[in-house]
């Protein structure tokens, strides 16, 4: 047995069989001029890889339904590659320009693809421009197979695998969470990344910051992964699998007791009440919230919503996030919480978080956290805004709704932001629209700027948000998905907690509610500290939710204080 130590990121035991994701490969596209006499066998290279990609595409979409709604992306995706795979025109094109210029079939495939694709997007036309990264893709696909390269397809992971790999997107956590993996090992990413906090959602067991070159393991063989020791054990022998066999089931039992507490409210010992929300990435996961007692939903972080809609395949085409699929997400999280408050956060695209969409234009950024990213690109595009305020606005009237603007670092931006939410008002009450008129507007602190601007941001503000993830890394100068420096990212770092109690003090004084969305609000000694400083409402993972009501009801305001003065230096 070897035993391997990485970065602590979500807590909890894995016993499965270790499954590999091989690394990307990188497209290269040959150039170089042929004779005639070696044209033919090009052509009919291209001929049977169109064959071959027809015949895949036409087995997906043989195995998706024709009346769950959810594969009807799916289905409208394949539908159309295999139509632009037999369009005699196109392959017209490309047969008369390979016959002229004599560049080897690969280019010529390329260069034409990617001709009609430029064509189509500059047309104007938003359908036209869709099928542009259509044809990308679909001949991506008819590339790859020429060239003999098969990109993994994350869907072919079985359940029950511990997966080893250097670093997942947000999509791909998402569908493993489906697939029900015992574990997650990665090379990179913080504790605090987006798919560290996905994987948390699902109560999925993960470490980050190993080195997977040393990690001598082949697929099949049997792993256990310890989120809380961030250990990894490759072939552990009978005795250390009961050992950890025994662990899984006191942690089934803690779950059974901590059961008790989902109906109750969250209460300290001396009576002060608090407010448990919960975080989520999915109208899914709301249902989790539901059923894990929530006090409502502190974030819904929309941005998820566009990362999960991706096709059944690395080489799915990127789609448009219309108002009408936001409309019915949005609504159906309302439906579910009824009553409750609902945050939902509008898109914070950009930085760390790739979105496979045509809405939003690729920018090739040295330092994308600090670039194009959030409000500042829905202030660049407000039409990407204003589609999703409209059905956010549309979605008000099933529920408690409250919208809430990321990265927020002036008071003018807020204003600028706000400008944008009156036009759709208006355009909504011409169409005679139903929506709900006032509706409460807050914004997330998680800048220094923001807080240290809180009391002016008082006056454009119905509520505040921290979140400390960003802030944290932000005021440090500090990467949360590098783990090359995991340990200078300390959310208890005194610049960190002085920023957050600026905040609440600006809050308390103007009468504007301060919540906390990051990390902090989740973990047990982060929780006591955030409370001592006076907040009352936090929102976390949901399955953190009983866990929390458990430990706060050991302590009275007065300890939590206590605990909160010790970090501050004040004792």
């Amino acid at each position: 047995m070897e035993v391997f130590l990485g970065v602590h990121a979500s807590e909890g035991i894995g016993i499965g069989t270790a499954f590999v994701i091989p690394e990307p490969v990188v497209r290269a596209i040959p150039q170089h001029r042929i004779n005639y006499d070696q044209m033919q066998k090009g052509w009919k290279r291209f001929e049977q890889a169109i064959q071959t990609v027809t015949i895949e595409l036409s087995e997906i979409l043989d195995s998706l339904s024709k009346t769950d709604e959810k594969d009807s992306v799916q289905r409208e995706i394949f539908e159309t590659y295999i139509l632009m795979l037999g369009d005699p025109v196109f392959n017209q094109e490309v047969k008369d320009f390979y016959e002229k210029e004599l560049f080897n079939i690969e280019y010529t495939v390329q260069y034409k693809a990617d001709q009609y694709a430029s064509k189509l997007r500059q047309s104007g036309n938003d359908y036209l421009a869709e099928r542009a990264q259509d044809i990308t893709d679909v001949f991506g696909r008819v590339l790859d197979e020429m060239l003999d390269i098969h990109p993994f397809d994350i869907n072919r992971v079985p359940d029950g695998s511990v997966i080893i790999a250097n670093s997942l997107t947000v999509s791909d956590t998402i569908i493993l969470a489906k697939r029900k993996v015992a574990g997650i090992a990665l090379s990179e990413g913080g504790a605090s990344s987006h798919v560290v906090i996905v994987a948390r959602n699902y109560e999925i067991p993960t470490v980050t910051g190993l080195n997977k070159g040393s990690l001598n393991v082949i697929n099949g063989e049997t792993v256990i992964i310890d989120g809380k020791s961030a250990e990894i054990l490759i072939g552990p022998d009978r005795e250390t699998i009961e050992e950890y066999k025994e662990k899984l089931r006191q942690d089934y039992q803690l779950k059974i007791k901590l059961r008790s507490f989902m109906d109750k409210p969250a209460v300290t010992k001396d009576g002060e009440k608090f407010l448990l929300m919960a975080n989520i990435g999915t109208p899914e996961e709301a249902e989790i919230a539901k059923a894990e007692g929530a006090d409502g939903i502190g974030l819904f972080r929309t941005e998820f919503l566009y990362m999960s809609q991706g096709g059944a395949s690395l080489n799915a085409a990127a789609r448009s996030f219309s108002e009408e699929t936001q409309f019915r997400a949005y609504k159906k999280v309302l439906e579910i919480m009824g009553d409750k408050p609902v945050t939902i956060r509008t898109l914070d695209a950009g930085g760390d978080k790739l979105i496979n969409s045509v809405d939003i234009p690729f920018m090739d950024e040295k330092n994308p956290l600090m670039g194009m990213r959030a409000v500042r690109l829905s202030l660049a595009y407000p039409q990407i805004l204003k589609t999703q305020l409209r059905a956010l606005f549309r979605a008000s009237v099933y529920g408690n709704l409250k919208i809430m603007f990321p990265l927020i670092t002036s008071v003018d931006q807020v204003e600028a932001l706000l400008h944008i939410v009156e036009t759709v008002k208006a355009e909504l009450k011409s169409e005679k629209i139903e929506f709900k008129e006032d509706l409460d507007i807050g914004i997330m602190i998680e800048t220094a700027a923001a807080a240290l601007l809180s009391d002016c941001l008082t006056s454009v503000s119905d509520f505040f948000s921290l979140g400390t993830n960003d802030l944290t890394q932000y005021t440090l100068a500090v990467d949360r998905e590098n783990p090359r420096v995991a340990e200078l990212y300390n959310e208890f770092n005194l610049a960190v907690l002085r920023l957050i109690q600026t905040t609440i003090e600006a809050g308390e004084k103007a009468g504007v509610p301060v919540s906390v969305c990051g990390e902090m609000a989740g973990r047990k000694d982060s929780i006591l500290v955030l409370a001592g400083m006076g907040i009352r409402t936090l929102s976390m993972s949901p399955k953190l939710i009983s866990a929390t009501k458990e430990l706060l009801s050991h302590f009275t305001i007065k300890e939590l204080e206590s605990i909160s003065d010790k970090h501050f230096g004040k004792l």
